[in-house]
C-alpha cells in the first residue's frame, strides 16, 4: 500500500522561514531509516504558497489565483510517498518522525489509490494505458 505523507503548513513555514541545521540533520537521519527499511519512495519540502498558484476549474473556464493563501491549515509544506503493508504501518512511522516545524505541527496521512480500487471502470485498456505512462516515467528516471 502506498501513503502519501503529508506536512501541514504553518505561519513559519508560510513566511518563508527555513529549517535549522539541526532539524534538517534530524529529518536526514530519519530518511536514512525510511530508504533503509525500504519505506520511502520519495520526499520533498515545498516552498511557501506565495510562490505558487491554483488553478480553479468552473465547467470549462480556468482562473488562476496566484499566492499566497491564507488559511494555513490547509496548505502543504512538504511530504513522503511510502510504501507500507498498512495504515498502522504509517502511522508508527510518522510517530517517529521528527517534529517538522520548530512549534507545533501536523502531519497528514492519505492512501494512494492503486488500480484495484477503481473497479469495472478502469477498463483493460485504460489499466494498459497508466501502465505505459509508468513505464515512460521510469524511463525517463
Amino acid at each position: 500500500m502506498r501513503f502519501m505523507i503529508i506536512v501541514k503548513a504553518t505561519s513559519e513555514s508560510e513566511a518563508g522561514k527555513m529549517p535549522s541545521e539541526k532539524l534538517l540533520a534530524d529529518m536526514g537521519k530519519y530518511n536514512e531509516e525510511l530508504v533503509k527499511a525500504g519505506v520511502m519512495l520519495a520526499g520533498e519540502g515545498l516552498h511557501p504558497s506565495s510562490k505558487g498558484a491554483r488553478v480553479k476549474f468552473s465547467g470549462p473556464e480556468r482562473t488562476v489565483v496566484d499566492g499566497p493563501f491564507t488559511e494555513t491549515k490547509e496548505l502543504v509544506a512538504g511530504f513522503w510517498l511510502w510504501e507500507v503493508k498498512s495504515k498502522e504501518e504509517a502511522i508508527e512511522w510518522v510517530k517517529r518522525c521528527p517534529n517538522p516545524m520548530e512549534g507545533d505541527s501536523e502531519i497528514e496521512i492519505r492512501q494512494v489509490f492503486e488500480a484495484s480500487d477503481f473497479g469495472d471502470e478502469f477498463t483493460p485498456e485504460l489499466r494498459a494505458q497508466e501502465e505505459a505512462l509508468r513505464e515512460q516515467i521510469a524511463a525517463k528516471h
